[in-house]
């Protein structure tokens, strides 16, 4: 009777490791697909965007503002105003006049500014933060070349600041379903070769009896 009660016991936690092993194969495939739909296309596409040398040309802030939206609490939010900053850049590859983007999301949130504060309540502060960033393009870089990216095919008259998405985007998309599926994978075919295991064991053990 205790003989059966260990087998039965044994056969459960078998079964629960099947459970989880399947269980982190399918949490991985369907993770690379949704991270593949999200980030994987877009960081690909951003990937193309080359590294050249840029210029600042005209650093102005024209009398058109903008709107943004801000939080202030669980169910707190409204809009404010920012001034749109804009920098306007010469780059290396086509030789001719880009407006400069802080990042590939900014160029998305606001194709018309070079920068888009985080949103503040208080106009004041938004107006602030985006003449901070003025003074760091006319006395701090002004006419020195610096390093942007761009893009002749989907953007020839934009370059970026930074890139948000690069090779650690793309590493991160791959690796952790990767885990999952090859950690799913494994425990299921340990739990199977520990179940075969057991199985010869058991049959080798009663032939010695017999």
């Amino acid at each position: 009777m205790a003989k059966t009660r260990v087998s039965y016991e044994y056969s459960e936690a078998e079964d629960k490791s099947i459970r989880l092993g399947l269980f982190l194969i399918v949490f991985g495939i369907l993770s690379l697909f949704i991270l593949a739909f999200c980030l994987l296309s877009p960081t690909l596409q951003n990937m193309q965007s080359k590294p050249v040398n840029c210029t600042v040309i005209s650093v102005q802030k024209v009398e058109e503002m903008f709107e943004c939206v801000f939080n202030c609490g669980v169910d707190c939010k409204g809009t404010s105003l920012y001034p749109c900053l804009q920098v306007f850049v010469n780059n290396s590859e086509s030789n001719s006049r880009a407006l400069l983007h802080f990042d590939e999301q900014q160029l998305v949130l606001n194709p018309k500014c070079s920068y888009v504060p985080k949103c503040e309540r208080d106009n004041q502060k938004n107006k602030e933060k985006v003449l901070v960033w003025q003074d760091f393009w006319i006395y701090n870089v002004s006419s020195q070349s610096f390093t942007c990216f761009f893009n002749q095919q989907r953007r020839p008259d934009d370059v970026l600041w930074k890139r948000s998405l690069d090779e650690n985007v793309l590493l991160h998309c791959i690796l952790w379903p990767m885990v999952s599926l090859l950690l799913g994978t494994l425990i299921v075919l340990l739990t199977i070769c520990a179940r075969s295991l057991a199985v010869r064991a058991e049959a080798i053990q009663k032939r010695k009896f017999s």
